[in-house]
């Protein structure tokens, strides 16, 4: 995402912050709508890697069109995940209602594939992992900080904000939630949430009520 379309990705967010929080129909189409209307958003080819190989954005979709990434706190020198990560995906459940309404969850860390692989097998864990390491996806979502690649950032504020709320060490991993939609080839970011929001939506009808909508319908229709 260049520094142009993530500000214009921002500017959209905000009137919508109410509109998410409200679960109905109308307010799933409102705050689709206006971000579905606007320009390409990625352009940056991110490369992911997973149990099938080499995938691209688009590609870990699955064949659907709404993309729900759950950035899981995994740095790439560590041995085991974050516990609070660990105890969201613990609580998931059942993602098979996700998929039933065109949506495909998946995680992603900056840890090697191998090391997600033995922890995601120690975890007895079936949801899809991927590895975001060598690539910006993390730096440029706000999730991995580290003023070598980009300015420090998270939960929308910048690092002098969160110095002035006394929040702890602004550095390193941190966890969120994003989500992506797909209208042919061309992918929207729609939606991202930090620090405690995404842990307060873990049950998959949760997730469906805020990110996918009650309805499960997109507006306006979609291609493949």
């Amino acid at each position: 995402m260049t520094p142009e379309t993530s500000v214009l990705w921002n500017r959209r967010r905000d009137p919508l912050r109410v509109v998410r929080r409200d679960p109905s129909p109308s307010a799933a189409k409102r705050s689709l709508q206006p971000l579905l209307a606007g320009q390409r958003l990625f352009e940056k080819p991110y490369v992911f890697d997973g149990t099938e190989g080499k995938r691209s954005l688009g590609e870990i979709f699955g064949g659907r069109h709404q993309l729900i990434v759950y950035h899981f706190m995994f740095d790439p020198e560590w041995e085991k995940g974050c516990t609070g990560c660990t105890g969201y995906v613990d609580a998931l459940g059942n993602l098979s209602m996700l998929n039933d309404r065109d949506t495909t969850f998946v995680l992603v860390s900056r840890a090697p594939l191998a090391k997600l692989e033995a922890y995601k097998a120690l975890k007895g864990w079936k949801v899809a992992w991927y590895s975001s390491f060598g690539s910006d996806f993390n730096y440029d979502f706000h999730v991995t900080l580290d003023e070598n690649f980009a300015p420090v950032k998270y939960n929308y504020r910048s690092k002098a904000e969160m110095q002035a709320r006394r929040v702890r060490n602004p550095l390193g991993e941190e966890h969120g939630l994003s989500v992506f939609f797909r209208v042919g080839d061309v992918v929207f970011h729609t939606y991202s949430t930090y620090a405690r929001c995404p842990s307060r939506k873990s049950r998959p009808r949760e997730v469906i009520d805020v990110f996918v909508g009650p309805g499960h319908g997109f507006p306006g229709g979609t291609d493949s």
